[in-house]
This record gives structure tokens, C-alpha cells and sequence, in this order.
């Protein structure tokens, strides 16, 4: 048996037989086969098949068949086909039964297909001339229904394996109790990371799925024959060769597959991706966390604002007019923040919500960029309220030729943190005496910076003008 020289052995076969790779070009060709298409090997090997034989009417029917045979590995037949050959006298209609087989590459993968043709031209002919030949002639009407049958059934099933790959959900046949692959859809290639997973079990596949429980899963559905439904599984896969691991959410069935009977054999994978949505659902939470937060910090600010003022001004129009300003000035960084979705709000547009309605000629902001976060700002805010408030009172601001100076800078403190120091200074009002008691103006600030933002406050009430200067670390952005 180690002399047989299987080489010469195809070639010597009394049956024509050809090999064509994957882009239906010829590789080889036996004796039998040149004698049957009038071509010599040396004319084959190379070419495409449809080049060398067009034929426009059946040419199709026997590339699908040969496309066939690659993409499924299995065998296919066609039990009579007319195909036109040249030949010495010219073109001629001839009459063919080919048997096409897939041939595999030491990895497995089906990487040339062989044929198998009989030329059946003449017993067409002595049908057709006789008009019935027992035996013959139906196993020739046999074979053409057996074909039609054949290709009803391909096109059917071509149809819903189109419909497997192209569904939406993932979807994946694992076979025995090993959970081998041998169908998975686009959908769940793009899930996994678009990997070759075919005739792997899905441990093989899918390693880093090992100790996150699907593999005991997947066994007690086997073993059990009973479903397994998942909602929102979180799975970590490596979706990227060598890339890192990335968590996913799943909604999934395991479905098992019997026999007729009735015996698990597989399982049927489905599902969808759900990442998305869980994490839309852990945002939507996380904001409602955020605003209810948000909402009782407003309304403790909103509280003691109402106990400050009613204390600091009993009359009831006086405490309106006051309560409202405060309140607008709450309302004003509300919107600023708004606007920024809560992520911060600029130092200077601060300054300027509360000084622009006195005219620029009145105001000066000079200072780096400075974006504080959400609480920083609304505490920034009243405190800003408060002094220009004081100033449009009894400071500069309630002079035509007043004006308020406020100049800010940065620094980096021991920590690495960033320091802020803003100094308030107003020039050209009325002069300015230290007040005989501390109103509720000045308790606010003090209290604001100290307490909510740890910081401190320096009021300086020279004749010439109030200056306020305030230094605080700012929290990280």
C-alpha cells in the first residue's frame, strides 16, 4: 500500500474526473476528463472553468452547485445538465450527470472541490430517437425529478439560512454535550468579536468566558433538557484580538435541540446585545440620584436663605424684596449650569450674571479661565449676590461714577490642587464706615466660604471702598 502512487492512480481512472481551488480554477485534471471536454490538462490547469466553457444558458446552475459544495461541505449533484463543448467540428450541445465533492486541507476547511462527470449525450439521443427506452429513460426522468426536488428543497433551505444569518439577535447551534459550533450568525460574530469559532467547542472558542458560570450553564440545559432564559447577563468578552476585556450585558435563551427520540443533541443560542440599554438604565438612575441630590441641596439653600433673611429683615415687604432677589440669583446659576448640563460653570459668567445689569462702564473682571463645579458655583453665586447687592446699596454701585474691580488668580497649592484668590474692590462710592453689626449680608459670605467650600473671607471697609478678598482650594474638574 506505501508503493500505490495515487497521483497515477486519479490519472488512470476510466471515470473523468477534475479539481478545481476556491476560485474555481482548475488544479488538475485526469486522462478521461480531456478525452470528454476535447481539452488537455496543460490547457486546463489554471484556468477558470467558466472561461474555458462559457455557457451562458447552464453556466450558472453549475457554478451555484461548485459554490455550493465550498460553502456548505457537503456533496452535490447534478443529474442532467446540457452544457455546451467546443470541439475539432465546433461547438457542440452535449449532456452531463456531475457529482461535485468538497476536498479538505489538513486544517479541516474545504479548500478545493472535485468533479466527478458522466457525458450521458448519447443516451439522450437514443431516447429521444426511440422515444422510450425501458429502464434507461426512467431512470433519466428519475434523476431530472430528483434534481427539481433537490432544488426546491437547496432553495429552501438557502432561504432560511439567509434568514438565520441576517436575523437581528445573535444566534449560535452548539452540538453535544461538548457545546461544539457548527452554526453561528452574523449578529453573534459581531457580539464575540467576529472570530473563527466553527468546529470548536465553546470552551475552545470562547476561553475567557471560563469562570463566569456559562460553561455549568450550558451543561445543566444539556443535561437537564430544560431552557435557560438570561435578562441582562453581564459577560465579559475579548472582543479584539489581544485586546482588553470588555463587559457586555445579554438577554439570552438556551434553547436544547432533540432527536426524534427525543434525546438532547445540542442547543439553540439566542439573543440580543442589551449594553446599550443597561447602561441608559444605570445613566437614567445615576441622574435621578444626582437631581434628587440636587434638589434637597436647593432646598436646604432655599431654607436658609428664608431663616437669614426673615431674621435680618421681620418686615414683611422689606423680607419680599429681599427673599426674591436671593432667589433670583439662585434661579440665574440654575440656568448657567443648566446650560452646561450640570457639568461646571465659568467664574466670569458668574461675576457677570450678577454685575451686568449695572452697565460695563460700573464693572471690570480680570482673571484666568476658571470653571468651578456645580456646588463651588451655586455656592460662588450667592455670595456674588450678596456683595453686589451691598455694593448697589451702599457701595459703588449706587454712585454714577462707581465701579467694582474684581481680579482673580490661580495657583497651585501643596497638594497639587489648584487655589483660587479673588479679591472684590470697589472705588468712586460713598465712603465707607466699618458697620456697627454684622448683617446678614456678610454672615452669608463668611459662612458660605468657610463652611461649604472650607475656605476664608477678608472684609476690608476702607473709605474709599469695600474689598473683600476670599482665597479657597477648588475641588478637582
Amino acid at each position: 500500500m506505501a508503493d500505490l502512487n495515487f497521483g497515477a492512480l486519479f490519472h488512470a481512472l476510466p471515470s473523468p474526473y477534475m479539481v478545481l481551488d476556491r476560485q474555481l480554477r482548475y488544479i488538475e485534471a485526469n486522462a478521461a476528463y480531456e478525452a470528454a471536454v476535447f481539452r488537455t490538462r496543460d490547457e486546463l490547469v489554471g484556468g477558470h472553468i467558466l472561461d474555458l466553457f462559457p455557457d451562458p444558458e447552464n453556466g450558472e446552475r453549475l457554478r451555484t452547485s461548485l459554490q455550493r459544495v465550498l460553502d456548505t461541505g457537503q456533496p452535490d449533484t447534478l443529474a442532467f445538465i446540457p452544457y455546451d463543448i467546443p470541439t475539432a467540428q465546433g461547438i457542440e450541445r452535449r449532456y452531463w450527470t456531475a457529482v461535485h465533492t468538497p476536498v479538505r486541507d489538513a486544517s479541516g476547511a474545504v479548500a478545493w472541490v472535485m468533479q466527478n462527470t458522466v457525458d450521458v449525450t448519447e443516451l439522450h439521443r437514443l431516447r429521444r430517437q426511440a422515444g422510450h427506452l425501458p429502464g434507461e429513460t426512467d431512470l433519466l426522468q428519475r434523476a431530472r425529478e430528483a434534481e427539481t426536488v433537490s432544488r426546491a428543497l437547496q432553495r429552501e433551505t438557502a432561504g432560511l439560512r439567509d434568514l438565520f444569518m441576517q436575523a437581528p439577535g445573535f444566534m449560535a447551534v452548539l452540538s453535544g454535550p461538548d457545546h461544539v459550533f457548527t452554526l453561528s450568525n452574523a449578529a453573534y460574530q459581531q457580539v464575540i468579536g467576529h472570530r473563527d469559532i466553527l468546529g470548536k467547542t465553546v470552551a475552545e472558542a470562547l476561553p475567557e468566558l471560563h469562570g463566569q458560570g456559562f460553561y455549568d450553564l450550558l451543561d445543566t440545559v444539556f443535561s437537564s433538557g430544560e431552557p435557560y432564559v438570561g435578562l441582562s447577563a453581564p459577560v465579559t468578552l475579548i472582543r479584539v484580538p489581544d485586546g482588553a476585556p470588555e463587559e457586555r450585558f445579554l438577554d439570552f435563551i438556551y434553547q436544547p435541540i432533540r432527536d426524534l427520540e427525543g434525546a438532547v443533541i445540542g442547543i439553540f443560542v439566542e439573543g440580543s446585545d442589551v449594553t446599550e440599554r443597561v447602561r441608559a438604565e444605570d445613566q437614567r438612575k445615576l441622574l435621578l440620584d444626582e437631581l434628587n441630590h440636587r434638589v434637597k441641596n436647593t432646598l436646604a439653600i432655599v431654607q436658609s436663605i428664608a431663616a437669614q433673611t426673615v431674621r435680618a429683615t421681620p418686615e414683611p415687604a422689606a423680607f419680599r424684596t429681599a427673599f426674591e432677589a436671593r432667589l433670583m440669583a439662585l434661579s440665574g446659576v440654575h440656568n448657567v449650569l443648566t446650560t452646561a448640563n450640570w457639568q461646571g460653570a465659568r467664574l466670569e459668567a458668574l461675576l457677570a450674571l450678577e454685575l451686568s445689569p449695572y452697565g460695563p462702564p460700573h464693572y471690570r473682571l480680570d482673571g484666568p479661565s476658571v470653571t468651578l463645579s456645580a456646588q463651588e458655583a451655586l455656592t460662588f453665586a450667592l455670595v456674588t449676590h450678596e456683595l453686589a447687592t451691598n455694593a448697589a446699596k451702599y457701595g459703588a454701585l449706587s454712585a454714577p461714577d462707581g465701579q467694582v474691580t474684581v481680579t482673580w488668580s490661580l495657583a497651585a497649592d501643596e497638594t497639587g490642587g489648584r487655589r483660587l484668590t479673588l479679591d472684590w474692590r470697589e472705588t468712586g462710592g460713598p465712603p465707607v464706615a466699618p458697620p456697627t453689626h454684622q448683617g446678614f449680608g456678610s454672615r452669608l459670605i463668611q459662612r458660605s466660604i468657610q463652611v461649604d467650600m472650607d475656605g476664608e473671607t477678608t472684609m476690608a471697609f476702607d473709605p474709599d471702598g469695600l474689598r473683600c478678598r476670599i482665597a479657597l482650594r477648588l475641588s478637582a474638574t
